[in-house]
């Protein structure tokens, strides 16, 4: 028998419900899609598409914990890395804090066009640069450091500073200048500072050739302005002191550590730059049990110190157990159940919640007799069922019609709980009234 522990009774996300109180949204997606093309044929042509993340829409509130779960390749690391556009997205929008983050079709063609206008400009660079002074600043009144760092530096040509040049040239870059500057990405490192990432692997997103003071340093550099070396490092060993952690760690490189050290060097790298919510992809899975519970006890700690919210990202069921305030479970790219823990848990309403939270890990002996085992693979992403992505694997596909044309509606089922089955919510099958705490359901 496997007792779970009181965080699923004392959900905070059920407290603020019974309280009352209205949560405050943090960050939100819409209809969120992002499909990887797939190329082929001599000249290398879009032949089909990776649907890795397909119409995927959740709230994240502040100071609450989301755990997202599913098994590898579901797009669950897909999500976090388009949050924090490291990959673009087909279509779709996110919000942080009432602020659109991503770019949609027509703002990024608008922006597509403003690129091809910066490319056709004939950047100059005239001898002497004092000729350069006198033209932008005599003409246009711009900064010149914004003007080069903006002009792509391929297209410098050198030319003689004649009086036709300079008055073509102020008078080109008067005209474009605004545009030229709005080119940039919206994600700028007012953002960046406000949203930080964990990665699953800590080898790969430590640098090998610098010490911790540097790895933790240079956010600081970047993204707050520090420059003075005492005042870096004396950030850095308070940081360090939070994930608890010593100063003679502070001059060390990253192959002296041990995994969970390493990934509270991680954790307080993200918290260099004061962040309102951090992401966290599967932060454990490389750790024995017992450093486990100590990671996971202190993002705890730092959450309710900090008020963080945290996207926690993981395959494992009783790490979410243990941190996650509410549950999003993806299959193929699509949420097929939403809700608090304790909705989630104790009332799994999607078959395919149902399988997963039955084949976990467990002493029960009795326990094997009820596992849910799903036929067939996993659909491929790239080309997917049609209507419910889950019905060619579905125990209950023969009492349900229409499956596999109509594609599945969010559903709300009571509080916080949704589900993305029509057949089962028409029903009301809830499978309410579990009163035994174990890896069986009994109605």
């Amino acid at each position: 028998m496997t007792v779970y522990n009181d965080k699923i009774k004392n959900s905070s996300v059920e407290n603020i419900v019974n309280s009352g109180k209205k949560r405050k949204i943090i960050l939100s997606t819409t209809n969120l899609k992002t499909y990887y093309p797939i190329f082929g044929g001599l000249f290398k042509r879009t032949i089909g598409h990776v649907k890795a993340v397909d119409g995927v829409t959740f709230n994240l509130y502040e100071g609450e914990t989301l755990g997202l779960v599913g098994e590898s390749g579901c797009g669950k690391t897909t999500i976090a890395k388009v949050i924090l556009n490291l990959v673009p997205t087909t279509s779709g929008e996110i919000f942080f804090k009432g602020q659109n983050i991503i770019i949609g079709s027509a703002e990024k063609k608008k922006r597509s066009d403003k690129r091809k206008q910066k490319n056709k400009l004939v950047s100059i660079m005239f001898i002497p640069i004092i000729s350069v002074a006198n033209a932008f600043f005599g003409f246009a009144k711009l900064s010149l450091r914004k003007i080069f760092r903006t002009i792509n530096n391929n297209s410098v040509k050198l030319l003689p500073p004649t009086r036709k040049i300079l008055t073509t040239t102020a008078s080109i870059v008067k005209q474009n200048y605004h545009n030229l500057i709005e080119v940039k990405h919206p994600y700028n490192k007012a953002l960046r500072k406000k949203i930080q990432m964990v990665f699953q692997d800590p080898d790969s997103s430590l640098n090998p050739r610098w010490k911790i003071v540097n790895v933790i340093g240079e956010p600081l550099k970047i993204l707050l302005g520090m420059t003075k070396r005492k005042k870096i490092r004396r950030r850095v060993l308070e940081l360090l002191e939070t994930v608890s952690m010593k100063r003679e760690h502070l001059d060390r490189y990253p192959h002296e550590f041990s995994g969970g050290q390493k990934q509270r060097i991680v954790i307080a790298r993200a918290l260099s730059c004061n962040p309102e919510m951090i992401i966290l992809d599967e932060p454990t899975s490389a750790l024995d049990v017992s450093v486990q519970a100590q990671i996971l006890n202190l993002l705890k700690e730092l959450q309710k110190k900090f008020g963080l919210s945290y996207l926690f990202i993981t395959h494992d069921l009783s790490v979410v157990q243990h941190i996650a305030d509410r549950i999003a479970v993806m299959y193929l790219g699509k949420f097929v159940e939403t809700g608090t823990l304790e909705e989630v848990f104790y009332n799994p309403t999607h078959p395919y919640t149902r399988a997963l939270l039955s084949a976990r890990p467990t002493f029960d002996p009795g326990s094997k007799q009820n596992r849910i085992i799903l036929e067939g693979d996993v659909p491929s992403p790239i080309n997917p069922p049609s209507g419910c992505a889950f019905h060619p694997r579905c125990p209950n596909k023969d009492d349900h019609i229409g499956c596999g044309v109509d594609e599945p509606r969010k559903m709300h089922l009571g509080g916080d709980h949704y589900i993305y089955c029509l057949p089962l919510a028409k029903e009301k099958r809830y499978y309410k009234g579990v009163e035994k705490i174990s890896d069986t359901w009994t109605t």
